[in-house]
């Protein structure tokens, strides 16, 4: 077994201050890939805060009998930190988590790493334009903070009446109980997302029984994973070159689904018969097979890849319940048509908190405001999905619309750290002290998101997912192919935010630097399929007393605010 990044068996008591220059909360893709960007710019004086003891983030914490990636694994890597020694064409959760460790250790993110640590509240103090990030460990005080907690990272966990009476097991699927072994059991299995469709096919042939509670068919597609041969693996590991070419076919092919789910619905038609023969030739009742089949278009919820969920709910051990659920009783599950069922273990499968996640709860503003507050109000609602105007300093990863239906979500994790550096870069270069974006750079923003929304299967496809809001827009997903986004987030743009510094720097000074983030370089194009070239200069990272210390280049002079024009 691999040991962790950083030991952190022995629980540390609460620390003093600790003043930094960047906090980054979370250590999955995202947080990982901030941290690395910010080192290879000589940003050293950064922490990484994590509840988890390593790295890994998602995959760290979804390690559920089955649990597999639906993106090729190709796309599912760094560009900075191409993995050659994928298995396979689909890799697997242990695969990624290695992989993550392996990213980890290389970049010596070890120096930087604290783990089980639970940030509590993070608080943007307007005196001394700072965070104060509060946390089980004491109080982390920041000039930046980046949430990279990512969006399913909170399990969603049913409201059904008396399931807290349950003297059963129950657990979600983020959350799996490993000690709890299912053989023989009657399993009940709430849900039929992307997680629920990789567990029943191991659960199935354990338990002594499965129901398997449905509320809305999922469609599915056919999943063509296979182990690569001996020759594929040595060439993606020996011949340069390959794993690019490779890496970049896979993205062109993903990208043109985009087509369908973002400008002509219509495109995804074909996709839609193929899953229906698929359904036709797995499922041989026409009970069941009706019960399967979708009542919307296929793109409007996400769309799932499986070759095993099918044959599962043929079994003969395995019921399909399409009722909902009335009760839960302390040793059986109720549904709306009266029936009951008796169950040793609940295997809860619905998804987690995204648009409503409790840590927005957890982010206070400039005005006392917390981000649970904003979007309450407004929805969920960001600049190029990783600043909100009343956050100043503050820029979240995978943020609103920035998910994909498609492909791979590292390709926009990468697009978002060209800004998120390029920002961090400028601001140290120029002293400021707070950037929080305009209003109206934002209201612009969103505006012109939500119209192109208009056009997208998601809006059009005749469902309700957890892509929308409760005010009934989709906040989750962006509409448009990856590469524009790529190209909206290639530089930090200045004149979209209202900025404060040392002795008050010129805007049109700002914008007419060099890219501070990109160094000079020109944007990624579509043929290099994701990779981005990336500054070779390397950074040694400080001592646990340099990571402590207060950051060395602060500016305290006068700050007075400049109102940008946009």
């Amino acid at each position: 077994m691999v040991p962790p990044v950083t030991d952190t068996t022995a629980a540390e008591q609460p620390t003093a201050v600790r003043t930094v220059e960047v906090v980054i909360i979370g250590a999955g893709f995202s947080g990982m890939g901030a941290a690395i960007r910010f080192l290879k710019k000589g940003i050293r004086d950064l922490v990484i805060l994590d509840r988890g003891r390593d790295v890994g983030g998602t995959w760290r914490d979804n390690s559920y009998p089955g649990a597999a990636c639906d993106v090729p694994s190709q796309l599912y890597s760094f560009s900075f930190a191409p993995n050659k020694r994928w298995s396979r064409s689909f890799s697997t959760q242990p695969e990624i988590e290695s992989y993550l460790q392996k990213v980890a250790r290389e970049h010596k993110l070890q120096d930087y790493f604290v783990g089980e640590t639970s940030v509590e509240r993070a608080v943007w103090d307007e005196d001394s334009k700072r965070w104060h990030v509060h946390t089980n460990r004491g109080l982390y005080v920041c000039r930046f903070l980046v949430g990279a907690v990512g969006p399913l990272c909170e399990p969603n966990l049913p409201d059904i009446a008396g399931i807290e009476s349950f003297e059963g097991e129950i657990f979600h699927s983020a959350r799996w109980n490993h000690d709890v072994p299912l053989d023989g059991k009657r399993v009940a299995l709430i849900g039929t997302g992307a997680s629920a469709i990789q567990i029943g096919p191991k659960v199935a042939p354990l338990a002594e029984r499965l129901d398997v509670y449905q509320r809305t068919a999922p469609w599915i597609a056919p999943r063509v994973d296979r182990p690569y041969t001996r020759a594929e693996k040595l060439a993606y590991r020996y011949i340069p070159g390959a794993t690019r070419l490779a890496r970049l076919g896979v993205y062109l092919s993903r990208e043109t689904q985009a087509i369908g789910m973002t400008r002509q619905p219509g495109a995804l038609r074909a996709l839609e018969v193929i899953s229906k023969a698929f359904i036709r030739a797995q499922v041989a009742d026409p009970k069941l097979r009706k019960a399967v089949t979708p009542n919307y278009r296929l793109g409007c919820k996400r769309i799932l890849i499986s070759n095993a969920w099918y044959p599962t709910l043929g079994r003969s051990n395995v019921d399909l319940v399409t009722d909902g659920i009335a009760e839960v009783r302390p040793n059986a599950i109720v549904t709306t048509d009266g029936t009951v069922r008796e169950v040793d273990a609940i295997i809860v499968a619905t998804g987690f908190h995204v648009t409503d996640s409790p840590v927005f709860g957890s982010i206070i503003g400039s005005g006392g405001r917390s981000l649970a507050d904003v979007f309450d109000e407004h929805g969920m609602q960001g600049y190029k999905g990783m600043t909100t105007h009343g956050f100043p300093n503050l820029f979240l990863m995978i943020g609103p619309n920035t998910g994909l239906g498609h492909t791979s979500m590292v390709y926009m994790i990468e697009s978002q750290l060209n800004y998120l550096t390029d920002a961090m870069v400028t601001a140290r270069r120029y002293g400021l002290r707070r950037v929080e974006v305009t209003a109206e750079a934002q209201d612009e923003y969103n505006a012109g998101i939500q119209e192109r929304m208009k056009k997208t299967i998601w809006v059009n496809g005749g469902c309700s997912s957890w892509y929308k809001d409760k005010h009934g827009n989709v906040t989750t997903l962006w509409p448009d192919f990856t590469f524009e986004f790529r190209k909206i987030t290639r530089t930090f743009d200045p004149e979209a935010y209202a900025i404060g510094g040392a002795g008050s720097p010129r805007v049109d000074a700002i914008g007419s630097a060099p890219s501070a983030g990109s160094n000079g370089e020109t944007a990624p194009s579509i043929g290099a399929g994701g990779e981005t070239a990336l500054d070779a200069a390397s950074a040694t990272p400080p001592d646990r007393a340099d990571v402590a210390a207060p950051a060395h280049a602060e500016h305290v002079d006068t700050t007075t605010t400049v109102e940008v024009a946009r």
